[in-house]
């Protein structure tokens, strides 16, 4: 069993969901974005998303795209964003990359896992990687014993579910929107139906992300998710903090908002 899928048998055994956190990586800068991510997790977030920051974000809102684009204008790279890896996961907490397919290929896919693993981190998640299409990323993950994670949607069939589900390693990421990123007013209603709908194809952990921004929402979706991930939220209080040290007191203070949140979902 890999360190991810023991940290959410852990959650599941406490009878709760896993809170999974999402920054890009280099802002406020490459130490900037270590030190959240260690506040996040000094918080109560059980797993960590480190975002690769990329030219063309289809999935991000706009809240994420400001804190990417201002890491790609201070010239971040692929090892700056493993360098941040292995900051996050030298905490224990799995530490997931969530990265758009292209600048992986670029680096290389199999020197990509290979440095992955080495820096201690725990997987992937790929937006917009396929199934179909992942051969060449399933076998270097698998070499490296790197978990994959990939996304089912609302609009998925359920060919198109256990297809995807077939793939997955460590969890299955269900947007529970369509859309880009970016905080929401309320969860939306159908999520609940995607996540069992997941379910009826594997016993793969099924957690739900997108649009997730406080506490309310974080219960709501732990009452039928096994993780709870939220991304723009995070990033949106380093973005308005008039420091970073400011900034890490509000990442830290919303962890512990969403982690007090997530045990009280299943009761």
């Amino acid at each position: 069993m890999s360190k991810l899928a023991e940290v959410l048998a852990a959650a599941k055994a406490e009878d709760r969901a896993a809170l999974i956190g999402y920054l890009p990586a280099g802002y406020p800068s490459v130490d900037g974005s270590i030190a959240a991510l260690r506040a996040m997790i000094e918080g109560g977030v059980d797993i960590v998303e480190v975002g690769l920051p990329y030219s063309d974000p289809q999935m991000d809102g706009p809240v994420i795209q400001k804190a990417v684009q201002a890491a790609l204008d201070a010239g971040i790279t692929t090892l700056d964003v493993l360098r941040v890896v292995e900051g996050a996961a030298a905490t224990g907490a799995p530490t997931l990359v969530m990265s758009y397919w292209n600048p992986i290929e670029r680096f290389g896919t199999d020197r990509f896992a290979a440095a992955l693993a080495a820096a201690g981190g725990a997987g992937t998640i790929l937006p917009d990687l396929i199934p179909e299409e992942a051969d060449d990323w399933i076998a270097a993950a698998d070499a490296h014993g790197l978990d994959r994670v990939f996304l089912v949607a609302q609009t998925s069939t359920g060919e198109r579910i256990a297809l995807t589900t077939e793939v997955c390693r460590g969890f299955v990421y269900a947007a529970s929107l369509m859309g880009v990123t970016g905080t929401r007013d309320a969860v939306s209603g159908s999520a609940k139906d995607l996540v069992a709908r997941t379910r009826e194809h594997t016993e793969v952990p099924v957690c739900v992300g997108l649009g997730v921004s406080n506490g309310v929402q974080a219960a709501e979706v732990a009452a039928f998710a096994d993780g709870v991930i939220v991304g723009s939220a995070f990033v949106r209080r380093l973005i308005e903090a008039p420091d970073e040290a400011s900034g890490l007191v509000a990442v830290r203070a919303l962890a512990e908002e969403l982690a007090e949140a997530v045990r009280k979902g299943r009761r």
